[in-house]
């Protein structure tokens, strides 16, 4: 073979090696940008798309319309707020704009600050108290007291959190079995799909005086684990979300393909077996869809359920700033309107990348 062919071939195996990389490459730029979709970084993927080489005024393009337009709508709604706002006037004076929510913001970010820093304060000035008494006498008994200081809104926040999860978790382990019942058997089907239909539509302000009843009945201890009012607010949550799961399981396990089933007649597998391995694998894509649709409208139902149970939470801290009727108490309650809404997006984030994890293809 002589040079001339021997470098023709070199060039030809460097130029398929090229290939195959950025093949490869361009693959893994895609998985991750089903996970950056997912996660609500879309943005960045016409970014590493142009560093892959791929034309700059495509990706911009793509760019201007997964984040520049949502921006340019978000600029346009503030400015349109800032207008407005002062036009209307409340009891409490003028509605407050983005400069003064974003200040009572910042108001309610220092009061956690300065509060965090009370009870530092004081289990310090308790531990010295306590290390010079058991230096006077080793013998001596000490006790120890948690800091009562007021829930400062940060604190607020993450209860509401526990409470929705409580509920949630409760929701998702009566709806998906029962869901599966359903979709399996017709006959448990058509029993329970009156009791959906007739419960479904009850809103949590009819559900609450009875589960707080009940509660106060059932619910009898000297040393409870939980209070009645974050028990109450989290049965609430269940009854109120668990229908969009219990749906969403019946019609994903009902409408699976009819050989997986047969295979599995074939194949003799246990009854167990049969929905761990071809059932719920199957249905996960709607079961998943459902726990996304409950958990939202779990978040909505709260805030109602902690208003009128007086569960610490955002709901109470709302209830609390309009009765309060100060000169910033609007302000506030704006500040919680936006808090519930970015909680609730994250939330979603959550489970809708929960579902590109666990279900094939996905939301990819």
């Amino acid at each position: 073979m002589s040079a001339g062919s021997e470098a023709v071939e070199r060039l030809e195996d460097l130029k398929a090696r090229r290939a195959e990389r950025a093949a490869r490459m361009h693959l893994r730029i895609n998985k991750a940008a089903g996970y950056l979709y997912v996660l609500g970084f879309g943005w960045l993927v016409p970014f590493l798309k142009m560093a892959m080489g791929e034309d700059p005024r495509q990706q911009l393009r793509v760019l201007w319309r997964v984040a520049g337009v949502p921006l340019l709508a978000v600029l346009i709604f503030v400015v349109a707020w800032a207008e407005a706002a002062p036009q209307v006037k409340t009891s409490l004076g003028a509605v407050p704009g983005p400069v003064q929510v974003w200040e009572q913001a910042g108001v309610l970010w220092r009061d956690h600050v300065a509060e965090r820093e009370k009870g530092a304060a004081f289990f310090d000035r308790q531990e010295k108290r306590n290390a010079a008494r058991l230096e006077a006498d080793p013998k001596a008994t000490v006790k120890w007291r948690d800091y009562t200081g007021k829930p400062t809104y940060i604190d607020q926040i993450f209860t509401s959190l526990k409470t929705v999860f409580m509920g949630f978790v409760l929701a998702t382990l009566v709806a998906v079995p029962l869901g599966v019942l359903c979709g399996l058997s017709k006959t448990a089907g058509a029993a329970l799909n009156p009791l959906i239909q007739i419960f479904k539509p009850v809103s949590p302000l009819a559900w609450l005086p009875i589960v707080t009843m009940i509660v106060s009945a059932v619910y009898v201890s000297r040393d409870p684990i939980f209070e009645k009012s974050f028990l109450t607010s989290a049965i609430t949550v269940t009854l109120c979300s668990l229908w969009p799961t219990l749906i969403n399981t019946t019609l994903g396990v009902s409408s699976i393909d009819r050989d997986l089933t047969n295979v599995g007649r074939v194949l003799r597998l246990g009854w167990w077996t049969r929905i761990v391995k071809l059932v719920l694998p199957s249905a996960l894509p709607l079961i998943f869809t459902g726990l996304r649709l409950s958990l939202g409208v779990g978040w909505m139902v709260l805030i109602a359920a902690e208003m009128l149970a007086q569960n610490p939470g955002l709901g109470k801290f709302v209830w609390d700033e309009f009765q309060n009727g100060s000169s910033s108490s609007l302000a506030k309650i704006m500040v919680a309107v936006f808090t519930i809404g970015i909680v609730g997006f994250l939330l979603d984030r959550v489970m809708l990348a929960l579902q590109a994890a666990f279900s094939y293809g996905a939301s990819r």
